[in-house]
């Protein structure tokens, strides 16, 4: 990618600067726009000199940068910033969760109040077509159900449909926001074949809710749904627990 000529202004610290300030102001500058996905960065010591910063200070900010997976390295070529796709950030989430499970829990709470609601407008506007396409994504998790993560494709697909179906913009982008806590969050509890067949019977039951036309069932088979995920996920922490003390 061509070098891009630079009239950002990256801003200048004091010689103490602690390099979290540094990291600071590159991802305010990505949030502004000033740096855009695919955006080369000047040269490392260019780019010392720009900011006032000494390149030790500087460097471990850029290090900081790359594990976020915010920049990336080219060999050759320079560090540019990434496409900066939600999916790239995926892994750290999935370790917050596990080294914090009352992270977790918050999500799970998050959940219920939302996706209940969901399911529940979603049952009396969902249309043949959308139960097909239901259908089709149960039975592909019946048929993946010893590939976890074929398996976290269908139930995210599943749960998509749903927050379709329901037909709320405002609640849609809710759960757009916290999407990738949800795959983070999925992929740990789905490495359980347990919770693996226990949630392939619950999607049954919601699609046979959704199925009625029935809000109140939908709303109960989804409650049912993420309280049995989440029982199931306080056994696997405390079996966790007794065996990290042992």
């Amino acid at each position: 990618m061509e070098s891009k000529d630079f009239d950002v202004n990256f801003g200048t610290f004091q010689k103490d600067v602690l390099s979290e300030k540094i990291v600071d102001k590159l991802l305010t500058l990505i949030r502004e726009k000033q740096l855009r996905p695919g955006d080369r960065l000047p040269p490392e010591r260019e780019l010392a000199i720009m900011m006032g910063v000494s390149r030790p200070s500087l460097r471990e900010a850029l290090r900081a940068l790359s594990i976020m997976r915010v920049i990336e390295n080219r060999q050759g070529s320079g560090t540019f910033v990434t496409s900066l796709k939600p999916e790239l950030f995926v892994e750290h989430l999935d370790f917050i969760f596990k080294v914090n499970d009352a992270t977790f829990m918050d999500l799970f709470q998050a959940r219920k109040i939302l996706e209940v609601g969901l399911a529940s407008l979603a049952a009396p506007r969902i249309t043949s077509e959308e139960i097909a396409a239901l259908e089709d994504c149960v039975q592909r998790s019946a048929e993946t159900i010893d590939d976890p993560e074929a398996f976290l494709k269908a139930d995210l697909e599943i749960h998509q449909h749903i927050i379709n179906a329901a037909q709320n913009h405002i609640l849609a982008l809710f759960m757009e926001s916290i999407n990738q806590l949800n795959v983070a969050s999925r992929r740990r509890t789905g490495e359980s074949p347990e919770v693996r067949r226990q949630t392939l019977h619950d999607h049954r039951t919601i699609l046979n809710a959704l199925k009625a036309h029935d809000p109140i069932l939908a709303g109960d088979a989804m409650r049912h749904h993420l309280d049995s995920v989440e029982q199931q996920l306080k056994g696997m922490s405390e079996l966790e627990m007794k065996e990290i003390h042992e």
